[in-house]
C-alpha cells in the first residue's frame, strides 16, 4: 500500500500530464530484476520520462546537418566564414529578441530582490549612450528608447555580452523557480526572497536553498521520510544561454522549409528566405498585398533607412518590433535585420576550419564547482549563488580528450600553433602555456613569447575577449543579413545595434513529440 500511495505522491508532484510523463513506470528493473519505486526493494526511483517541456518564448528547433558558412561572394574579402559542413543538435531558440519590456523585468526583480547590494543593479543597466553620434541628434532615443512605453515590444540594445549572459541566468532560475510553484512544491513567495535567499537552481540542488519550499517529495528510500527535488526527476529544464554561432546561424537558416524529400534540400539560402531578393516576391507566402514589401529592417541604399515619405518601406526609422516581418521556416523572427545578435562563441578567423563538425564552438573554458575541505559543495555567495572555478591542470591531467581548462585559443592563438613554435625549445623553456592573443587577464602580459608579439604593449583586437554577432542590423546593408555573415565585439562593449535571443539545450530525443 505505502508503494502505490509513494508513487501516486511522486507522480502527482511531477504534474503528471501527456506533456510530461506517462502513467505507468516500470515496475522491474531489466539488469537486476530488483522493483523499481519500490521500498521493499530499496527505492530506487525511475521516472518514465516523456520528453522536454517548451520553456516560456522558446521555439523548438530541429537539428541536423547543413553546410555553415557564407554562400554569396564574400564582398569584404575576410575569409572568415569558409562554407563546410557541420552538425547541430536539435535545441530551442527564442522565438524574438529580449525585448525592452523583457529586460525591464530582469532589472525590476535586481532592485526589488538585492537592496543591500544596488551594484549589482547599476551593472546590468544597459548603455542608453549607445545612441549617441557626434554628428546627429539622437537623444530622444537615449532618453526614451529602453524606458517609454512605445518601445517596450521592440529589442533591447546597449547590452554587452557578459550582461546577457547574466540575463539568461537570471531567467533560468525564474522560470524554474515557476515550476516549483506551479508543481505544489514552494509557496509563491516575492516578500521573503530577498539578498541571498533567493531562489537558484544550482543553489537549491545543492541542498542551499529553504526558502519558500512547500512540500517535500515522500522518499522511497526506506532511511528517509521526504526528499528535495533532483536532477533526476526531470522537473527543471535546462539553462537559459545565448546560442553557439553554429546553432544561431542554423536556426536562421530554417532550411528545413526547402525539404522537398527525405534528406533532400534542392535550394539553398543566401537570406533566412529563398531567392536573391529582399523583397517579398511573387513565390512567397505571402498575400497579393504583401508583395513588393521589404522583407527585413536594413538600410536600402546610401542614406535610406525607411524610404519615402507616403511610401515608407519598412516603416521603421530605426529598430522595429520584434515581431515586425514574416517568421522564417522555424518560426522565428527578424534572424536578418532589426538588431545583430551576440552568440557565445569566442571569435577567431578560422573557427569554421578548426572547430570540430559536431556541435561546433570555439570558447570552452571548462569548470567545476567550488568544495570544502570535505567535498561538500562551498557555500553559496553572498548573492545566493553557487560558486565556480576553472579547472586545474592537476584535475585535467591524464584526460585525452583536453588538458586545461581554458581552451579558447586552441589551434588558433595558443603558441603552439603558431608558426614561430619550436617544440623543443618551447619544452625547454616551458612556453607551451604562451599565448599569441592576449587575454585582457591581469598578469597575462608575462605569458607573450617574447619576439612573437614584439612588446608588451601591443595588441590584436581579436582577443579571447572578442565574441561573435550576426544577423545584420537596421544600420546596416543587406550584405550582412546573411546568416553565415560573422562580425566581432569585446564583450564588455555595446552598441545600438545590437542586441541577443536565449537558447536552450534539447535533453533526449532530438524530434519533438518523441521519447
Amino acid at each position: 500500500m505505502k508503494k502505490i500511495r509513494s508513487i501516486f505522491r511522486l507522480l502527482s508532484l511531477f504534474g503528471i500530464s501527456a506533456l510530461a510523463f506517462s502513467c505507468a513506470p516500470k515496475e522491474t528493473s531489466q539488469t537486476t530484476g530488483w522493483n523499481y519505486n519500490d521500498p521493499d526493494n530499496g527505492g530506487f526511483e525511475y521516472v518514465d520520462y516523456d520528453e522536454q517541456e517548451t520553456g516560456p518564448g522558446l521555439v523548438f528547433i530541429e537539428g541536423g546537418t547543413f553546410s555553415m558558412g557564407l554562400h554569396d561572394q564574400d564582398v569584404m574579402y575576410d575569409w572568415n566564414a569558409i562554407p563546410r559542413r557541420v552538425t547541430v543538435s536539435s535545441f530551442y531558440m527564442d522565438e524574438y529578441e529580449i525585448r525592452n519590456v523583457d529586460y525591464r523585468e530582469y532589472l525590476y526583480w535586481l532592485q526589488r530582490v538585492y537592496v543591500d547590494y544596488p551594484e549589482v543593479y547599476q551593472k546590468a543597466l544597459p548603455d542608453t549612450l549607445v545612441w549617441r553620434e557626434k554628428l546627429a541628434y539622437n537623444e530622444p532615443y537615449v532618453l526614451y528608447y529602453f524606458r517609454h512605453p512605445a518601445y517596450q515590444d521592440y529589442p533591447v540594445v546597449g547590452v554587452n555580452w557578459l550582461q546577457a549572459n547574466d540575463y539568461a541566468a537570471w531567467r533560468t532560475d525564474r522560470v524554474n523557480e515557476l515550476i516549483m510553484v506551479r508543481e505544489g512544491l514552494m509557496y509563491m513567495d516575492p516578500v521573503g526572497q530577498t539578498g541571498e535567499e533567493n531562489f537558484n537552481t544550482e543553489a537549491y540542488l545543492a541542498g542551499q536553498y529553504e526558502g519558500a519550499v512547500r512540500n517535500q517529495i515522500e522518499d522511497l528510500n526506506p532511511n528517509n521520510d521526504y526528499r528535495r527535488v533532483r536532477m533526476e526527476d526531470g522537473i527543471f529544464l535546462p539553462r537559459y544561454r545565448l546560442p553557439t554561432e553554429a546553432e544561431w546561424e542554423f536556426a536562421a537558416l530554417g532550411l528545413i522549409g526547402n525539404m522537398r524529400a527525405p534528406e533532400r534540400i534542392f535550394d539553398q539560402r543566401i537570406f533566412p528566405w529563398n531567392g536573391h531578393y529582399v523583397r517579398m516576391d511573387g513565390k512567397m507566402d505571402g498575400t497579393p498585398a504583401d508583395i513588393g514589401k521589404i522583407r527585413a529592417n536594413f538600410v536600402r541604399g546610401r542614406g535610406d533607412y525607411m524610404g519615402m515619405a507616403g511610401a515608407l518601406n519598412d516603416a521603421h526609422d530605426i529598430v522595429a518590433p520584434v515581431y515586425a516581418y514574416w517568421p522564417n521556416d522555424y518560426g522565428l523572427y527578424n534572424m536578418a535585420g532589426n538588431v545583430n545578435e551576440w552568440v557565445m562563441d569566442v571569435y577567431r578567423q578560422l573557427t569554421s576550419q578548426d572547430a570540430d563538425e559536431f556541435r561546433p564552438f570555439r570558447g570552452n573554458v571548462f569548470k567545476t564547482q567550488v568544495r570544502d575541505e570535505e567535498g561538500a559543495i562551498a557555500e553559496k555567495d553572498s548573492l545566493g549563488h553557487i560558486q565556480w572555478r576553472e579547472v586545474t591542470d592537476e584535475e585535467a591531467f591524464g584526460r585525452y580528450n583536453y588538458r586545461t581548462a581554458d581552451n579558447i585559443n586552441y589551434l588558433d592563438g595558443d603558441y603552439a600553433s603558431s608558426i614561430d613554435y619550436d617544440k623543443d625549445d618551447a619544452n625547454k623553456s616551458n612556453k607551451t602555456s604562451d599565448r599569441m592573443y592576449y587575454t585582457g587577464k591581469p598578469g597575462t602580459e608575462g605569458n607573450w613569447k617574447k619576439g612573437y608579439i614584439g612588446k608588451i604593449d601591443a595588441q590584436s583586437m581579436v582577443t579571447n575577449r572578442a565574441r561573435v554577432y550576426k544577423g545584420g542590423s537596421w544600420k546596416d546593408r543587406a550584405y550582412w543579413l546573411q546568416p553565415g555573415a560573422r562580425r566581432f565585439l569585446d564583450e564588455s562593449q555595446a552598441r545600438d545595434d545590437l542586441g541577443f535571443r536565449c537558447a536552450m539545450h534539447r535533453v533526449g530525443s532530438q524530434i519533438q513529440g518523441t521519447k
